[in-house]
């Protein structure tokens, strides 16, 4: 069976309520016995790795910068990549699905590196892309209003692919 990895996206900081959503989806990751992707730092990265470890999941993060010193504690694996934010090209080339949770404009850039790849986007309190204001390109979030529901639109998406 191939492994199948699906990456949570989101800012390096959070509040409560996002951080509460982040652990639900990295929960609901590692029940559905995928692989969590993400950028290896705090925020919804970490509250995210944090619900996914909770259930025995396994994270990786693609780091920014030169040491995993910086990395969150509940990754099972990290990657240095001293990219900085270009890093974010090898988070979303790493997945098969993207989860966004909130986020700034690390996250916008992800979501639009992943609408050029063809990799689907679930947001999550994240960004709203107006398709009518996108001169023609064709950016897109699927909309979830919960955690459950980002994951079954994920698996909905990618059952289809290999």
């Amino acid at each position: 069976m191939d492994v199948v990895y699906v990456g949570v996206i989101g800012g390096r900081r959070c509040g409560e309520e996002i951080a509460e959503l982040a652990f639900q989806v990295g929960s609901l990751i590692a029940e559905q016995g995928w692989t969590l992707v993400c950028g290896g730092m705090g925020g919804v990265m970490e509250h995210a790795c944090r619900g996914a470890r909770s259930k025995n999941g396994v994270t990786l993060g693609i780091l920014p910068g030169n040491s995993r010193e910086s990395a969150n504690p509940y990754l099972s694996y990290s990657v240095v990549t001293g990219l900085g934010e270009a890093r974010n090209v090898l988070v979303v080339k790493s997945c098969r699905g993207i989860i966004a949770i909130s986020g700034s404009y690390g996250t916008l850039s992800e979501i639009a590196l992943a609408n050029a790849a063809g990799i689907p986007v679930v947001g999550l309190r994240s960004w709203h892309l107006d398709a009518d204001r996108n001169r023609g390109q064709s950016l897109f979030v699927h909309e979830a209003d919960s955690p459950i529901e980002a994951i079954q639109i994920v698996k909905s998406l990618i059952s289809g692919s290999v």
